[in-house]
């Protein structure tokens, strides 16, 4: 990824927003992953949140960075649903978690929206402000 101090500085801004307007507490850790069989793979992986360690992972190889902030601004809401005690804990975090637990689905269902929407206004705010 080019210019990945530009994507990091962007990265904490959008944290800040982020933390305010989902209002959690704790602290996230993040990971920048480089991964280039994965950037290869057209169904990669782009993203995911640990519960247990309070922890996103993002893969940035070959993506662009609005793509990487809202990946991260998906799993922020992850994060804020840990923080507020909606994750299930009961290990079944393997691959169709989400069309087979109705409890998991709705929180994806909650990532989506609210991550997208998140990254849009915190985009457009920066707009208005002549960044």
């Amino acid at each position: 990824m080019k210019n990945l101090s530009e994507v990091q500085n962007l990265i904490r801004e959008f944290y800040s927003f982020a933390k305010q307007r989902l209002g959690f507490k704790k602290p996230v850790r993040l990971f920048l992953k480089r991964d280039a069989d994965n950037s290869q793979n057209l169904l990669g992986k782009t993203a995911y949140y640990d519960p247990q360690s309070m922890s996103i992972t993002v893969y940035i190889t070959d993506r662009h960075p609005k793509d990487v902030l809202r990946s991260f601004s998906h799993e922020l809401v992850h994060h804020n649903q840990n923080c507020n005690g909606k994750f299930e804990m009961n290990g079944k975090f393997e691959e169709g978690y989400a069309q087979e637990n109705p409890h998991l689905r709705n929180m994806e269902k909650q990532a989506y929206l609210e991550g997208n929407l998140a990254f849009r206004d915190w985009e457009d705010s920066r707009q208005t402000q002549g960044e």
